[in-house]
């Protein structure tokens, strides 16, 4: 049979492990994009120094097999929407770390409506209700084609299919929510109205009363 299949990784630790830097930068991306660990992004950062280092590389060869790994390379990139369609080798290099997070599945679902924020996206696509290309994908690290972005959508036997569901972001409760708004600072202008012409007190009168016959004596 042989020896069983050596293990890879599919990514490349930091060299630094405490760069304050680099720690600040992760922190910001988990924010924004929320990854369930650290080693997602350094998959992600890993794929695109290895974009980049076939670009440098076919850059310098003028050979017949060069121009065709070019070729494969361009048309590859050009697939997953990282570059435009008339891109070329330099564009590559100047592909960011941000411009390939915005690829990944958890991020279009969200951008697409389908869920609330990044982190319920990731729940929908973990627990397997979102299908690409009528494929369920359970990855949210997912790069999406340009070809499949239009194809996302929510699976048939998923109770999200239903745009009444709960979890679901409905427009007419968005639109409601600045008309309460409104109505309720109305509320809180009257209430103040109110306050302010209120009468004085019994006491304070008398109070008023009493001291005025007091100043009257001391003049006389």
């Amino acid at each position: 049979m042989g020896d069983p299949k050596k293990h890879r990784s599919k990514y490349s630790n930091p060299k630094k492990a405490w760069d304050k830097e680099r720690i600040d930068e992760e922190k910001e991306l988990n924010k924004e994009y929320y990854f369930k660990n650290k080693s997602e992004i350094w998959k992600l950062t890993s794929k695109l120094r290895n974009f980049a280092r076939q670009a440098r590389r076919l850059i310098t060869l003028r050979t017949e097999q060069a121009e065709k790994e070019k070729i494969q390379l361009l048309t590859k990139i050009k697939s997953l929407g990282l570059i435009p369609e008339n891109g070329v080798l330099d564009d590559v290099l100047a592909i960011s770390t941000t411009d390939l997070l915005n690829r990944r599945l958890q991020s279009i679902v969200f951008k697409k409506g389908l869920a609330r924020s990044m982190r319920q996206a990731r729940q929908f696509i973990v627990h397997g209700h979102v299908l690409v290309n009528e494929k369920k994908i359970t990855s949210p690290n997912y790069i999406v084609p340009r070809s499949e972005e239009k194809d996302i959508a929510f699976s048939q036997s998923s109770s999200l299919i239903d745009p009444m569901h709960p979890e679901r972001i409905q427009e007419e409760k968005m639109a409601k929510k600045p008309v309460k708004a409104k109505k309720e600072a109305k509320g809180k202008e009257s209430k103040k109205e109110t306050k302010q012409e209120k009468p004085k007190p019994k006491s304070e009168k008398k109070k008023e009363v009493k001291e005025k016959p007091k100043k009257e004596k001391k003049a006389e």
